[in-house]
């Protein structure tokens, strides 16, 4: 299902404010979201951020800008904004509850890849420049991902056993 990137939020949420919250810290083995999974070429994380809509907008926009001669580009967003963020204005004292609504954010943890893209003329060189550009948009240390045996997901058959069933006691 596609979505207008002027609009990136979600349809509807239970609650119109949330707490802050903090970004993901991965522990235990988790590796959701850090392998390639639908484009050639990613642009990963190297350090955990909170993203507003209108950053994920606006680097949207610079790749599609800097791409357009390429036809049949695909730009895949792998985060998506669904954190209502609350503000207080300036030189407001404390207490009268919590402030207005202001944007919306996604916690972006660690090494997760935000960004994949893949088209039929797309060259290693094109994509590296244009994911360079975006890099400097996110103010963290970035690195370039291309699609490979090592940063696609591997099959469940593939995966080592993480877990021994457990054995009763005799």
């Amino acid at each position: 299902q596609t979505r207008n990137l002027g609009n990136l939020q979600p349809r509807r949420r239970k609650y119109k404010k949330a707490q802050k919250g903090r970004v993901p810290v991965r522990v235990g083995n988790s590796t959701k979201g850090n392998y390639m999974a639908f484009g050639d070429y990613g642009i990963r994380v190297k350090d955990g951020l909170r993203l507003s809509a209108n950053t994920i907008g606006a680097i949207h926009s610079m790749l599609r800008r800097q791409l357009k001669a390429i036809k049949g580009l695909q730009i895949w967003l792998r985060v998506f904004p669904d954190i209502p963020v609350t503000t207080k204005g300036t030189e407001v004292r404390m207490g009268k509850g919590k402030g207005a609504f202001d944007y919306w954010a996604c916690r972006v943890p660690k090494d997760k890849i935000i960004f994949e893209m893949s088209g039929p003329s797309l060259n290693l060189e094109l994509a590296k420049s244009a994911m360079r550009q975006a890099g400097f948009k996110l103010g963290v240390p970035t690195e370039f991902v291309v699609a490979d045996e090592n940063t696609r997901q591997p099959k469940k058959k593939d995966l080592p056993k993480t877990c021994i069933p457990f054995q009763h006691a005799k």
